[in-house]
């Protein structure tokens, strides 16, 4: 596919897709409740309708209404039933973690497959903790590689669990455990991630609580469908900040974008490297607002730490910003990007290389000398997703900066995993309209 390069002027407003981790957990959960679950701007895109096409397997009651509207007919985790199928989880890490907490503790044997990018990220961080939690759950390979085969147990226990890495996955996955299991489970972060499924078990009626960085729940427990209102996803607004910062005179405006505190790690980065952002429109009920960024001139800086899970998904446009940002951006305590998609870390710095960026891998994250002006060495210049829907986005914005030759992007079809109206969303801006 080839790219839109040398743009200037991006101006507009937008309504980006619905947050993807919510609209994964939001059919989870309303999957397990009991009663109906109604999901208001539900995300259609391949993930997730890899998860809502996974629990219509399981015999729940799921329809689709024409304004992205999802109504589910819950009957609790006793009213899943067997699949005649292997489960088909595509390319979503999201889906196969957290469904393997719900099927640990279900009343039948079942299998979880995906593509191949997805079967081939590992899965042992997450059948650790749920065969600590008496689970029958093996990988294809001493790796924890898919298939998965989830045997039918006889009865889950709680655990106490200390996390080796800062994973919002592998928590949810111990989580939707532990509302099967009688008595105590606890968790204990190394950092906290983003709390989505915590927040959500209490939407539907369930009881969870937190210190600190331990987080306990005592089951079984039952929930109750709910009414979800999703708000648009900052990791998609986040190409669309990245842009609004870096092309000449361009100034952006992205409505009801989620700001759970847990997620807005770039929010805080951008502030840092003197980038215009401004937010308005605050729901607290919601968790959301309205961004507003301008053309900024950006200053190079530290990433790492607790923050880190906080962008984790935002790092590889971010790497992109540090490009053009004055001096020195180290990213570091990031390893949790060789297990995405693809290794992002590799992948970011070849790409990037390719157009003349100044970056070095790291074992741990990514060093970026800037600014550096973005450029092809020949009249087409070839650069790849990787299979990857976020390096696919990062390198498109970063195309924008170029301002002579043809960039060409293979496995473009990547960007729909997350975004099926990106490139879409991007010519309105260029166009200086709006899609709302």
């Amino acid at each position: 596919m080839k790219l839109l390069t040398n743009q200037t002027k991006l101006r507009g407003t937008l309504q980006v897709p619905a947050d993807k981790s919510i609209s994964h957990r939001s059919v989870m959960f309303g999957a397990i409740s009991y009663g109906e679950t109604v999901i208001h701007n539900f995300l259609r895109a391949q993930d997730c309708l890899s998860t809502l096409q996974l629990f219509r397997n399981l015999g729940v009651e799921i329809t689709e209404e024409i304004d992205q509207t999802i109504r589910i007919n819950g009957k609790g985790i006793e009213g899943l039933c067997p699949s005649s199928s292997p489960l088909d989880c595509g390319n979503s890490g999201t889906t196969v973690r957290l469904v393997s907490g719900i099927l640990a503790g279900a009343a039948f044997s079942s299998t979880l497959i995906g593509d191949a990018s997805l079967s081939k990220r590992p899965m042992n961080r997450i059948i650790d903790p749920l065969t600590q939690m008496n689970a029958r759950i093996t990988g294809a390979t001493e790796k924890g590689l898919l298939p998965l085969k989830i045997d039918q147990t006889n009865q889950l226990i709680p655990i106490t669990y200390e996390m080796p890495v800062a994973s919002a996955q592998v928590k949810s996955a111990i989580l939707f455990g532990s509302l099967q299991a009688e008595g105590t489970t606890t968790i204990i972060e190394k950092t906290p991630s983003r709390n989505h499924t915590e927040e959500m078990i209490q939407q539907f009626g369930g009881r969870i609580q937190q210190s600190g960085k331990e987080i306990t729940l005592v089951g079984p427990q039952k929930l109750t469908g709910c009414e979800v209102n999703i708000p648009g996803d900052i990791s998609s607004a986040a190409f669309f900040i990245v842009a609004g910062l870096l092309c000449p005179e361009s100034e952006i405006t992205l409505k009801n974008v989620g700001i759970n505190p847990t997620r807005t790690g770039i929010l805080d980065v951008v502030k840092q490297m003197n980038g215009q952002i401004k937010l308005t429109e605050e729901d607290s009920v919601n968790q959301s607002a309205t961004i507003q960024v301008k053309t900024s001139e950006l200053q190079g800086i530290e990433i790492g730490g607790a923050i880190i899970p906080r962008l984790i998904d935002e790092l590889p446009v971010i790497a992109l910003l540090a490009t053009q940002a004055k001096g020195t951006t180290r990213i570091y305590d990031a390893e949790e990007l060789k297990v995405k998609e693809t290794n992002r870390i590799d992948a970011v710095a070849t790409e990037l290389t390719k157009l003349g960026a100044k970056i070095q891998a790291t074992e741990d994250g990514l060093i970026i000398e800037g600014p550096t002006p973005l450029r092809v060495f020949q009249k087409k210049q070839q650069v790849s997703s990787h299979n990857d829907h976020r390096i696919g986005m990062m390198l498109q914005i970063a195309a924008l900066l170029v301002e002579t030759g043809e960039i060409e992007l293979a496995e473009a079809e990547a960007v729909a995993i997350s975004y099926p109206q990106f490139f879409g969303d991007l010519a309105k801006l260029v166009q200086g309209t709006s899609n709302e």
